[in-house]
């Protein structure tokens, strides 16, 4: 998983996070003059803001915290597995070089060192499968935590403002918004002001 897939997962992870509604009292909706339009009487009385999901995701210091964490964990298994492949490569360029300059004492000798080769083959294959699986599982750990830290802080956070939806842009998911709605600012110091580092996976 590449830099570019990692922050697209974490960021389609926090699509979903920043919705939430403190609805209003519904009568309050019931006792809207009876010359609003459907439309119009839908909207009345809310109170919307929106948050940039790129700027949370670049600016709130656990996200830049734990991406290093999940570099570094993949830069890892990049080096890991490129070493294996390096001495499987060699492996079977000694093989080759054996069997054609006759350097095997027996048929028996030349099929056990290729059977060798092979077993090693398959020990990368699997390795890299393990590696990729725990960097998932670990990636997933980090979107959960990071879901529940916004959900969490929100829900704090909603208590004074009382906005009724809190919308969550990114790129062009909203084809255009007022700029006076947007709180990401506010959000992503409060997230950060918040914040209390852990000991993470390393």
């Amino acid at each position: 998983m590449n830099k570019k897939n990692f922050f697209r997962t974490v960021a389609v992870a926090a699509l979903a996070l920043f919705t939430m509604s403190a609805c209003q009292d519904s009568t309050k909706m019931d006792e809207k003059p009876a010359a609003s339009t459907p439309a119009k009487a839908a909207v009345d009385g809310l109170k919307i803001a929106y948050v940039e999901v790129d700027t949370v995701m670049s600016q709130y210091t656990f996200c830049k915290e734990y991406s290093k964490i999940l570099e570094k964990r993949q830069q890892n298994i990049q080096n890991t597995l490129a070493s294996q492949q390096r001495n499987l490569e060699a492996a079977a360029q000694n093989f080759q070089n054996k069997l054609q300059n006759n350097g095997f004492s027996s048929r028996a000798e030349a099929e056990n060192q290729q059977a060798a080769i092979q077993r090693q083959d398959q020990q990368l294959q699997a390795t890299a499968q393990r590696l990729q699986s725990e960097l998932v599982n670990q990636t997933d750990k980090f979107n959960t935590a990071l879901r529940d830290s916004i959900q969490h802080f929100l829900a704090q956070f909603n208590k004074d403002k009382k906005y009724s939806l809190i919308l969550t842009k990114q790129g062009d998911n909203i084809l255009y918004a007022d700029k006076s709605y947007d709180i990401t600012a506010e959000v992503v110091a409060g997230l950060n002001k918040a914040y209390k580092p852990k000991p993470l996976d390393k």
